[in-house]
């Protein structure tokens, strides 16, 4: 996958199909963009489990916070990544170590390591990257 343009379709495809999305880097803290990003999903129908090992235990958004992707009981479509681009290389190895493996990562607003993608991208897991869902959603789906 050509990583600097992604197909329209190839964005909304992954929108409408997804269902559970695992949000890595979730804040409790209103002010941040994973939050406001989270609340967005949330209201737009989506199942979001916010991921955060400083948070695990507490609830963002109504939402019971777990530390890592393993503490996720149910099959994960999509992981949301608020993180920098240099920890997508391991969230890569979390992901799949998963089973059943999510469909999507998806790296938020300049999160982008193509090698990482290429790895994910190889093991079958679709990757989005250096792209916000809640600018997408509006502009293809909504």
């Amino acid at each position: 996958m050509n990583h600097d343009s992604y197909p329209d379709y190839y964005i909304a495809d992954i929108l409408r199909a997804t269902k559970m999305i695992a949000l890595v880097g979730a804040s409790p803290n209103p002010e941040r963009p994973s939050y406001r990003v989270m609340a967005f999903l949330l209201r737009k129908g989506y199942r979001v489990i916010p991921v955060n090992p400083g948070q695990a235990g507490k609830e963002i958004l109504g939402q019971a916070v777990v530390a890592r992707l393993a503490d996720i009981a149910e099959p994960i479509d999509m992981v949301d990544v608020f993180r920098t681009a240099d920890a997508l290389p391991s969230i890569v190895d979390e992901v799949l170590a998963l089973s059943p493996l999510p469909k999507v990562i998806w790296g938020q607003l300049s999160v982008r390591h193509d090698e990482a993608a290429a790895k994910a991208e190889a093991a079958g897991v679709k990757v989005v990257m250096d792209r916000c869902p809640a600018i997408e959603y509006p502009r293809l789906v909504a």
